[in-house]
């Protein structure tokens, strides 16, 4: 990836919270082009194995619920940019009109088949076409929706400077994340608990990443994502 100089940063990320973290990067240049080597040799290569079970999933999405495939929504990444990001549906069509933009504990707007792609993570399988493109990384802060980026403090939009991630420490820390909310129904609170609650402490672990940001710190992140979805620990 590039680090564009800190004058040419969007304005929001123009301030000095930011700016101890710009400095961090800044000085690791290197592993951050390795980085983005890594994310298209690597989606390559997955892409290629993973084509098939993805169509296997489509087709099983298709026939066990009405409504399309893939589900799209605008989310934010690098340099606070807005994208739509893809992900197969594991909610009923209309989800995100009917309740929170977060799920809780038994929320009924899953499916059935969504319940078992979110427990192996393999709802976010189409996200690699994202790495490839450069929209996302393999490692990085998950990439929120804009109605929460919007309530971040300067020093969380520290975690834009980098493109946004398929894991991170604190999406291994948070994969309960619905179980930390609660069997909470009324939206306006689940929203509440989200934002005071789970994100700034999702975003401790996020902003010390960067901190420790390094190549070998990517690639054991990410084989302790491989390591949590399939012995749950």
């Amino acid at each position: 990836m590039i680090l564009l100089p800190f004058e040419k940063l969007p304005r929001k990320l123009q301030c000095d919270e930011v700016k101890k973290y710009y400095e961090i990067l800044d000085k690791k240049r290197p592993s951050l082009v390795m980085k983005r080597v890594m994310d298209i040799i690597l989606s390559l290569i997955m892409i290629v194995l993973l084509i098939l079970p993805m169509a296997v999933i489509a087709i099983i999405i298709k026939l066990t619920s009405k409504g399309p495939v893939l589900y799209k929504q605008m989310r934010v990444t690098t340099n606070n940019r807005r994208f739509k990001i893809w992900k197969f549906r594991t909610m009923t069509v209309g989800a995100d009109q009917k309740g929170a933009l977060v799920t809780s504990a038994n929320d009924n707007r899953v499916t059935g088949i969504g319940k078992t792609l979110r427990k192996f993570r393999l709802d976010e399988l189409p996200q690699v076409f994202h790495v490839l493109s450069g929209k996302m990384s393999f490692v990085g802060t998950r990439p929120e929706v804009v109605k929460y980026v919007e309530r971040y403090t300067p020093e969380m939009m520290a975690t834009l400077l980098m493109p946004a991630g398929i894991t991170s420490l604190a999406s291994i820390r948070f994969k309960d994340e619905d179980a930390m909310i609660g069997d909470v129904s009324d939206p306006d609170e689940v929203d509440r608990i989200y934002v005071e609650e789970i994100l700034p402490k999702k975003m401790r672990y996020n902003l010390k990443y960067l901190y420790r940001f390094g190549f070998r710190r990517d690639l054991y992140l990410m084989l302790s994502t491989v390591k949590h979805v399939f012995t749950g620990d």
